[in-house]
Order: C-alpha cells, then sequence, then structure tokens
C-alpha cells in the first residue's frame, strides 16, 4: 500500500472514531449517564442534542465534500 493512501486511511480510521465518541458522547448526556457538575440537567440534555445533530450534520457535508 503506497504512504498516501496508508495515511488516507489512518485519516478516515481517526475521523471515524472522532464521529463515534461525539456519539457516545452526546448520547450519554442526552440519556443522563453522563452530567456535568454545577449545571442543571435540562442544559446537560440539550448539550447533548447539539453535539448529536452537529456531529451528524458534519458527517453529511463531510460526505457531500468528497462527491
Amino acid at each position: 500500500m503506497a504512504k498516501g493512501a496508508m495515511e488516507k486511511l489512518v485519516n478516515l480510521l481517526v475521523w471515524i472514531a472522532g464521529v463515534l465518541v461525539s456519539l457516545a458522547v452526546g448520547s450519554g448526556m442526552i440519556d443522563g449517564v453522563l452530567s456535568i457538575r454545577l449545571i442543571p440537567d435540562v442544559v446537560v440534555v440539550v448539550a447533548g442534542w447539539i453535539v448529536v445533530v452537529l456531529t451528524i450534520v458534519g458527517v453529511v457535508l463531510a460526505i457531500v465534500d468528497r462527491l
């Protein structure tokens, strides 16, 4: 495998890992599994939804950009 192709593969894997982590954190905030001390739960849930929505928008934009 060429060096450029290997670099692209590693970048893709790192990007996918970042997307999965973002979705996991956002889902945890929405479900109440993850909380932030001194911040009301409703704010944490809203922030979780923002993380999930922006992650999905980012994925869609990245796919459209590649086309």
